[in-house]
């Protein structure tokens, strides 16, 4: 390529020479034709020279540069997604683990609920079969005091009677009679409780 623009070079500058000195002479030196070939030679030479070090020294690390910027980036969306992905992933991890304790935790209230209305529960049927037992036996007590009771009172009044009626009399005094006496006065005094 290099070679078909020199040629092409020298062949204008041919043309251009032959041109030229048909003409006047004279004016600026640039457009003397007597100079054109040494301008052109260091037009080319100097362009050509621009050129080699653009193409093999400056653009090959502008193209690196650009490239290695171009992978960097690539690499550093790649890596942003696949960082994206796994965040999103043990974001649904810690949900179901905050799922999972929340319905554990809710489970274990429930459990601990029935426990204790269970417990609960036996304690107030305890409580009310021991409740029923006392009442059972206070109330047998209180019939067994009140057989008992009216037989101890007669006794005794049996007794002091007799032992009055011999401090008074100084006699002994039969303990049937007394004992039907105090039965009858019993009676008349149960009878005006009852309202008889």
């Amino acid at each position: 390529m290099l070679k078909k623009i020199i040629i092409q070079i020298f062949t204008l500058n041919f043309v251009l020479m032959t041109s030229a000195q048909s003409g006047e002479s004279g004016g600026m030196p640039q457009l003397n034709p007597e100079f054109w070939v040494s301008q052109i030679l260091w037009l080319v030479l100097t362009f050509g020279i621009l050129y080699i070090v653009l193409s093999k020294l400056i653009l090959p690390k502008i193209s690196d540069n650009l490239e290695s910027r171009k992978s960097q980036i690539l690499e550093n969306i790649e890596t942003t997604e696949t960082q994206r992905e796994e965040s999103e992933k043990k974001l649904k991890e810690f949900e179901k683990i905050i799922l999972e304790s929340k319905l554990e935790a809710k489970n274990y209230f429930n459990e601990a609920r029935q426990k204790i209305l269970e417990d609960i529960n036996n304690k107030k049927v305890a409580l009310e079969k021991d409740i029923d037992n006392e009442i059972s036996a206070a109330e047998q007590e209180v019939n067994n005091l009140k057989i008992t009771s009216s037989e101890k009172i007669k006794n005794i009044a049996v007794e002091t009677s007799s032992e009055l009626i011999k401090q008074l009399i100084g006699e002994e005094a039969n303990s049937s009679s007394i004992s039907a006496i105090v039965e009858e006065q019993s009676k008349k005094s149960k009878e005006k409780q009852h309202g008889i």
